[in-house]
């Protein structure tokens, strides 16, 4: 099988190359080449956004595409035209975000979108990915256009530093702050079960939107921090804290405190999606311990220094705000 990886070098790509690599398929990425490429992979440079940026695919075949790009649509429609009569099928790796927000506990693949376009620049992320979506399913039609609907993604390779920021935090020790309820149940999924899940339902030519996140209850709050501690072999005491408490200390929910919501229309949103379709089609879970323990191994061979998260996506609570929260916690 030969696979065409459009990025591949930022956390979802590597993934996607790494399981394709691993099956044996030729693999070609395609990108602007701020990351070296991984060994066994053909390399060709270019910048989608600039004008002849997509010279290097001008020719060659490939049976899948897969295109993790999270920017504006315009680059998606003009990449995926040129391919359209060279390539097998495309699959473009899209958010839950797409869905009107917030969409109601249980809502599946069915549920209202945003709207987008796939001639737009650059807006927002929700539109930009409904764009993306779009664009893909016009210049390659719909019988071959799988549309992959991230959750929250979680695993080695985790530039957005969710899980990286709460591993760090517990491994430093001290009294944290835990945001309850600690059986809140969390739905998530290992960047590595997305791309196996992704490359297995290419190959079978499956189109059309796909949830792709754990079924609810895969993990709960606590689970997830009481794992970070054993696996970091940290002292740390988490301080399972009211949310309402945590809130009045102004912290950001999903930001300040990845991966947690207090309960309400947000939290059933976030974590509480119907992902029938994609498990009836293969997809699989890994223990949630092996995905923390695989990302604090992965955190530990980062050169010293190495920044995670970016402005689009800052994560991450300051000391400040988590001692004001602790300090009412304490009563």
């Amino acid at each position: 099988m030969k696979v065409l990886v459009l990025g591949g070098t930022a956390f979802v790509g590597p993934a996607i190359v790494d399981e394709a690599l691993a099956r044996g398929w030729e693999v070609t990425v395609f990108n602007r080449g701020r990351t070296p490429a991984p060994p066994g992979v053909r390399a060709l440079r270019g910048d989608r956004t600039a004008e002849g940026g997509l010279a290097a695919l001008a020719d060659g075949a490939w049976d899948l595409v897969v295109d993790t790009w999270s920017e504006a649509p315009a680059p998606v429609r003009d990449t995926a035209r040129l391919l359209a009569d060279r390539a097998g099928h495309y699959s473009y790796v899209s958010s839950r975000s797409v869905y009107t927000w917030p969409p109601a506990a249980g809502a599946d693949e069915d549920s209202p979108v945003v709207d987008g376009s796939p001639d737009a620049e650059a807006r927002a992320y929700a539109p930009d990915k409904r764009g993306g979506e779009l664009a893909v399913e016009r210049e390659f039609g719909a019988g071959r256009s799988l549309l992959v609907r991230c959750g929250m993604l979680l695993g080695p390779g985790e530039d957005v530093g969710r899980l990286p920021w709460w591993l760090s935090r517990i491994a430093a020790g001290g009294e944290v702050l835990a945001p309850g309820p600690r059986e809140s149940p969390l739905q998530y999924l290992d960047v590595r079960d997305l791309a196996r899940w992704t490359l297995d339902a290419a190959g079978r030519g499956l189109s059309g939107p796909y949830d792709l996140v754990s079924p609810p209850g895969a993990a709960t709050m606590g689970e997830l921090l009481e794992t970070c501690a054993e696996v970091t072999g940290s002292d740390a005491v988490l301080r399972w804290t009211d949310p309402d408490v945590v809130l009045a200390a102004g912290i950001e929910p999903w930001t300040e405190l990845p991966a947690w919501l207090p309960p309400g229309p947000k939290y059933q949103a976030l974590h509480g999606s119907n992902v029938s379709r994609a498990l009836a089609t293969g997809l699989t879970v890994r223990p949630l311990a092996e995905t923390v323990r695989d990302t604090w191994a992965w955190l530990g061979a980062l050169p010293p220094g190495t920044t995670l998260g970016s402005p689009r996506f800052p994560v991450g609570c300051p000391p400040e705000k988590e001692a004001a929260a602790l300090t009412a916690a304490r009563g």
